[in-house]
């Protein structure tokens, strides 16, 4: 069981926040934790004289990050935290919340007992993107849920070819390319027509967009496998590649994307009772019924 002592709160103001961050401070304090606040979620509660640190630092200094916002908070986070190997937890103020998946009204509650010990413990790897030109990089990003490769704000599809571990898979015509990890594939990718697959596999799935080929389907390949996508000579359009909905780098015609398993994992905590087919079951409206 981890010790926690120095806890830390970020995330984004908006609906309920700052609700939710009262009470939580008000927790952490009477139960004698050091609370270092994000400078972003700092802004929002107004006057304090709790520690104030940088998003970019506060990996370094706390043993629990707790999150407050919805998934879109998390994924920015989990971005800078993962290379501190920090425990972190979310607690939901947006809509879907797969990945920040305590309620505001089970705070309390919930966020006591993981600091009693009672919680599980997952790692969730993230992409590493890499865009080079004429062999040299010229941008680089990572993700936790995925990479897009797109067309961007034009009409026309974008022609590439697809290199898994340097052996050619296929030549396409399509409006893009998701790259998705296990933890993606509830987001973009799911509406894309990818598979939804368990959070502990160690795979990476392609999602076509709107392919010209109508037997262009999604492919899941190993987690280790290095991903090359060619963006043909011939292209009229600068596709941008996007990380998490969040990071955009541009490429140009000729331009190459690697994309491959981040060497830092997120290092994800939930209460106890938590549980990815339950989640599955509420956030997509799976039926609850047994026996039938």
């Amino acid at each position: 069981m981890d010790n926690f002592r120095n806890i830390g709160i970020i995330g984004r103001d908006g609906e309920g926040v700052s609700e939710s961050l009262q009470v939580l401070i008000e927790m952490l304090l009477s139960r004698n934790f050091t609370v270092i606040l994000g400078e972003q979620i700092a802004a929002v509660i107004g006057e304090h004289n709790l520690q104030v640190c940088s998003r970019k630092n506060i990996g370094e200094i706390c043993d629990l990050i707790i999150v407050v916002g919805g998934d879109g908070s998390l994924l920015g986070a989990a971005r800078i935290l993962a290379r501190h190997d920090v425990a972190v937890l979310g607690v939901n103020r947006g809509r879907l919340g797969f990945l920040t998946d305590i309620l505001p009204d089970e705070l309390v509650e919930k966020v006591g007992a993981v600091l009693d010990g009672n919680y599980t413990r997952e790692k969730r790897f993230l992409l590493d993107v890499m865009v080079r030109r004429k062999g040299e990089p010229i941008g680089k990003a990572d993700a936790l849920n995925d990479v897009v490769v797109n067309s961007g704000t034009s009409a026309r599809m974008i022609e590439f070819d697809l290199f898994i571990n340097d052996e050619f898979v296929y030549h396409q015509r399509s409006d893009g390319l998701i790259i998705s990890t296990p933890t993606g594939s509830t987001a973009y990718s799911l509406s894309g027509g990818g598979p939804i697959m368990h959070p502990g596999l160690d795979a990476i799935v392609l999602v076509p967009m709107f392919p010209h080929t109508l037997s262009s389907r999604p492919l899941v390949v190993d987690g280790n496998s290095e991903i090359k996508i060619v963006i043909r000579d011939d292209n009229r359009i600068h596709p941008p590649v996007t990380c998490d909905g969040q990071v955009n780098l541009t490429a140009l015609p000729g331009d190459e994307v690697y994309i491959r398993k981040k060497p830092h994992q997120l290092n994800l905590i939930h209460p106890l009772e938590h549980s990815f087919y339950a989640s599955c079951r509420g956030k997509l409206g799976w039926s609850t019924r047994l026996g039938d």
